[in-house]
C-alpha cells in the first residue's frame, strides 16, 4: 500500500495548485479535492492531508469556499476539526461549546444561551486565519456523483492505509481530541482503512490528473 500510496503523491504533486485567495473560474464545478498543508511531507513530496468533494451538483466551488471563507463551523467539520485542534491545544475550556452544532432551531433554543458570540467569532478567525496560510489543494474533475463519491473513498483508505505516510510531530492535528485524525495524519475520521485504490482507479487518476496541469 505504501507504494500505492507513493505513486498517488507523485501524481497529484505535478498537477496545478491552488492557493488561497482563489478565483471561482479556475476550479472545476464538480471533482474531488485534495488538500495539502505546509510542513507536512510525504513519499519526498507535499503531504495530502485531506480528500473531499461535494455531493450536490455543480457545489465544489462552494465546498470550498465553506472551508476556507465563511466562517460556521457547522457547515464544515474541516473548520470544526482545526478549531478543536487549536482549542485543545491551548486547553481552552470554549472547546465543550465549540463542540455544540447550532445548525438546527431546537439548538439554537437549548444551547443557544452558552455562546459568546465574540469569542466565537475570534475562533472562527483563527480557523480562517490558519486555513488560508497553511493549506493548498489540487482538483480532480469529476462530474458523476457516484465516481466522486466511490474514488474519494478509495483515496482516504489509500492515503489512511500507508505506513510511510505519516504526519510531523508538530502537525496541528496531533492535538486533536479524535485519535483517528492523529493515527491517520488525516483531517477526517470517515473512510479511514477501507477498500484502496485500484489500477483501474490509477489509470483514471492519471486522465483526470493530466487535465489539470
Amino acid at each position: 500500500m505504501s507504494q500505492h500510496c507513493c505513486n498517488l503523491h507523485e501524481i497529484v504533486n505535478k498537477m496545478t495548485r491552488h492557493h488561497f485567495p482563489f478565483e471561482d473560474n479556475v476550479i472545476p464545478r464538480n471533482g474531488v479535492y485534495l488538500l495539502f498543508e505546509t510542513g507536512e511531507y510525504g513519499h519526498g513530496a507535499d503531504r495530502i492531508v485531506r480528500v473531499g468533494t461535494h455531493t450536490g451538483p455543480n457545489q465544489l466551488r462552494s465546498r470550498l469556499k465553506q472551508h476556507f471563507v465563511q466562517e460556521n463551523k457547522d457547515r464544515s467539520i474541516f473548520r470544526k476539526n482545526i478549531g478543536r485542534c487549536l482549542l485543545n491545544r491551548d486547553k481552552d475550556p470554549y472547546t465543550s461549546v465549540w463542540e455544540l452544532d447550532f445548525t438546527t432551531r431546537e439548538a439554537k433554543l437549548n444551547n443557544g444561551h452558552l455562546v459568546d458570540p465574540a469569542y466565537q467569532s475570534n475562533i472562527e478567525s483563527r480557523v480562517s486565519d490558519y486555513i488560508q496560510k497553511h493549506f493548498s489543494f489540487c482538483v480532480l474533475a469529476i462530474e458523476d456523483k457516484p465516481e466522486r463519491l466511490s474514488l474519494e473513498s478509495r483515496l482516504i483508505s489509500t492515503l489512511s492505509l500507508c505506513d510511510e505516510c505519516a504526519p510531523s510531530v508538530q502537525w496541528l492535528g496531533m492535538s486533536s481530541p479524535h485519535e483517528k485524525i492523529r493515527r491517520s495524519g488525516l483531517w477526517q475520521v470517515n473512510e479511514l482503512y477501507k477498500e484502496p485504490l485500484n489500477n483501474q482507479d490509477f489509470d483514471r487518476i492519471e486522465v483526470l490528473a493530466s487535465e489539470s496541469r
